[in-house]
């Protein structure tokens, strides 16, 4: 019964062990799916699961016949004119990322919508190239396609390597795609949950500094070769400064001016969004204006500026991937596939939270995994999502994918209408475009702080991450970021947080006695909490913790008292005790004898319960022992061990568990355990853990259950800390009453 008065509460009931309480209360025994179960589940089928299955995997038709047609279209065709107009310029410059020429950009941004629209379940994203992953790509092209520095190198070459570059960047996304599929028809879109967010964030800005380094031949127009190896970026910006002295002028000023200009007019699309109706599209107009300049003053002739050059009209036939290739990327495309799900997946949860609707990680594999297969196959690069695009569909009204589709046809019209006015556009000018788009991730710096701060264990995975990252490599440094993070939580749960408990404001809550005054501790009870599951790495470190704790090693106790009673057997037999009704008082000089003779090679014996069945009396072994004799002193009878954080105990722990347990056991202290979550004792009886010294009984609801009935068993009722108030005829029901005493309790036991 619980009664409230005033901020207080009154409770009454028993006190309840694990058993009894299950007992009373006619626990029932509900039974337990197998794996063949689930299996049996997962192939049945049904007219009903036929439907649910049909309609994830196609969420298109459950949202758009739902479509608000007179609220929404409006919105989303100004959202899709304005996505798709960045779609096409990030396109053509992250292309650059990839080493193949700037018109195939276009295909990675037009193929992957087209998919995403029917598949995908997010409402907001924008799909298409994203500057990480095209790094990513690029790295995997120019390690199987190198650069060829060669002064006298034709044209006839330069075309022969683009387009097996081409093949490279269009084989290893099919492959990435064919992953990301079949992670997602294997419901595997919960790995998303071993990339923590620092190193998202460490992993991102280390792409970032990568693609800054990358674009700066771009923007000097410089011969310089991709190195996609460890410490590839200190290579290539050796490199650079080696030749900076034939900068071309022109293109410097150039990328210096127009990312000037985008930086400060995206940094007023920031700060006055709420103002504008749509932000400005300054990459549009920025790259209309460098077009006209270039075209009108010929800087390609007259400057020698790098230009974009003539774009292919139309759509290329469908390729099937080279089998070669596809042997010497696998690595590379599962890096792709999973560093790409992970960013779109962050993103879509974002807007999903914000616009209150639910999104399907399993279904996203599947999008962005045929996204890919059909990119890969009309020869586009990897897609994901770019977090400025994105942002750019969801601040200009997008509402849907209706959006997507728009962008997609402004795309469209570029690669079969007018993408030969984007010719004469500069390549530093796409670099600078690129660059504009890294200032959110390059401001993930400041992390760094924030999370040193907050969690050092975040703080470090993130300088991993980068440090790696950027030195290493994206692919290489990107296994090495995930088996740091999971070394992280290894050695976090193999060092678990253990404190002992005390009693705090004469309450029945238990905290760390080290972080209060107002604290009672019963005489002779250790309470001992693991803050976290115990299991093969960790249980031996739990098991000193708990030695420490309480001040003694029960088993160094345990052999101590047998060889003490093998050594009084050995003196009542030769007469040197005599046994009184108190105790044994020593008649005679004693022989000393080592404890390796005492042994006589049989230490499996002083492992096991003190057996004093030969003795006249029982022995007390906190009062005086004879001369000779010595034991180390027990001070504590009751151990209470918190289980309520113990999430999982496997079978190896158990085993030590049990071991330890009975090394208690058999030196007469009492344990309990106690807040052990539901199905625990069904687990440790299935494994045998029970006997005779070890017994379910010894299981309680919660800490104070446990310390009530070691109160009452040790017949501590006259403690000045606890009042119990007898009274007969009540059974051993409790009243906790928050006031002077721990306890007031009404009834007899």
């Amino acid at each position: 019964m619980v009664e409230p008065v005033g901020n207080h509460y009154v409770v009454a009931r028993p006190v309840y062990s694990e058993t009894l309480f299950d007992e009373e209360h006619e626990k029932l025994h509900r039974y337990h799916k197998t794996f063949w179960d689930h299996l049996k589940l997962c192939f049945r089928c049904s007219p009903q699961r036929v439907k649910r299955i049909a309609l994830r995997l196609f969420p298109v038709v459950s949202w758009l016949p739902a479509y608000r047609f007179r609220e929404w279209i409006l919105s989303d065709i100004v959202s899709g004119i304005n996505t798709g107009l960045v779609a096409v310029l990030q396109g053509l410059a992250f292309a650059l990322l990839v080493n193949v020429p700037p018109g195939y950009g276009l295909y990675a941004a037009f193929f992957p919508v087209l998919v995403y629209f029917i598949f995908g379940t997010s409402r907001h994203i924008s799909v298409g190239p994203f500057p990480v992953l095209s790094l990513m790509v690029g790295g995997t092209v120019i390690r199987l396609v190198p650069d060829v520095v060669a002064a006298n190198g034709t044209s006839t070459n330069t075309s022969a390597i683009d387009e097996e570059r081409v093949m490279v960047a269009a084989s290893v996304t099919f492959l990435s795609g064919v992953f990301q599929l079949l992670l997602g028809m294997l419901q595997f879109g919960f790995i998303v949950i071993y990339l923590s967010q620092s190193l998202i964030s460490g992993f991102t800005t280390a792409a970032a500094v990568h693609v800054l380094v990358s674009q700066l031949k771009f923007m000097l127009q410089l011969p310089v070769p991709g190195f996609n190896k460890p410490f590839g970026i200190v290579y290539t910006l050796e490199s650079v400064f080696s030749q900076i002295t034939k900068t071309n002028t022109a293109d410097l000023v150039t990328s210096l001016v127009v990312l000037v200009i985008v930086f400060v007019v995206k940094e007023m699309n920031d700060r006055y969004k709420a103002k504008l109706p749509t932000p400005i599209p300054i990459e549009l107009i920025v790259t209309v204006i460098a077009a006209l300049v270039s075209y009108f003053v010929n800087l390609e002739e007259k400057f020698n500026v790098a230009v974009v050059g003539k774009l292919e009209e139309g759509f290329q036939a469908p390729v099937a991937p080279d089998i070669g290739i596809l042997q010497k990327c696998i690595g590379d495309s599962i890096s792709i596939a999973i560093v790409g799900f992970a960013v779109a997946f962050s993103v879509a949860k974002v807007y999903s939270i914000k616009h209150d609707y639910t999104i399907d990680g399993n279904q996203e594999l599947i999008a962005f995994g045929l996204g890919n297969i059909v990119g890969g196959s009309f020869k586009g690069f990897a897609s994901s999502t770019a977090l400025s695009r994105s942002g750019v569909q969801e601040s200009t009204g997008g509402k849907t994918q209706i959006a997507g589709i728009i962008s997609s046809a402004i795309v469209l019209i570029v690669i079969l209408a007018i993408g030969f006015l984007l010719a004469p556009l500069q390549k530093s000018v796409l670099a600078s475009l690129a660059l504009g788009n890294l200032k959110g991730m390059l401001m993930q710096f400041k992390e760094v702080g924030i999370l040193w701060r907050k969690d050092k264990y975040d703080c470090i995975i993130w300088v991993v991450t980068f440090l790696a990252a950027i030195f290493l490599g994206l692919d290489i440094g990107l296994a090495t970021a995930v088996a740091f993070q999971l070394l992280t939580v290894v050695i976090r749960s193999q060092i678990p947080s253990c404190t002992v408990l005390a009693n705090v404001g004469r309450s029945n809550i238990y905290r760390n006695r080290k972080d209060y005054s107002d604290i009672y501790e019963p005489e002779g009870v250790k309470i001992f909490r693991c803050s976290s599951p115990i299991f093969f790495a960790n249980v031996e470190f739990v098991r000193e913790k708990l030695i420490s704790a309480v001040g003694f090693n029960p088993l160094r106790v345990l052999r101590k008292r047998n060889k003490a009673l093998r050594k009084m057997r050995k003196m009542l037999k030769k007469g040197e005790l005599q046994v009184t009704p108190v105790c044994l008082i020593c008649v005679a000089n004693h022989t000393q004898e080592s404890d390796e003779e005492l042994d006589n090679n049989r230490i499996e014996e002083l492992d096991q319960p003190t057996n004093m069945t030969e003795l006249p009396i029982q022995i007390n072994w906190s009062a005086n022992l004879p001369p000779g004799i010595i034991v180390p002193r027990v001070d504590i009878h009751s151990i209470i061990l918190d289980f309520s954080s113990v999430s999982f105990l496997d079978f190896s722990a158990m085993r030590v568990l049990q071991k330890t347990l009975k090394e208690f056991v058999r030196i007469d202290i009492d344990i309990y355990i106690a807040g052990a979550h539901e199905g625990f004792l069904d687990k440790l009886e299935r494994c045998g853990f029970f006997d005779e010294e070890i017994k379910p009984s010894m299981f309680f609801l919660t800490i104070h259950d446990a310390v009530l009935h070691i109160l009452l068993k040790k017949d501590t009722a006259s403690s000045p800390k606890l009042k119990l108030a007898q009274n007969k005829g009540s059974g051993n029901d409790y009243k906790i009453i928050p006031i002077n005493g721990l306890r007031s309790r009404e009834g007899t036991v």
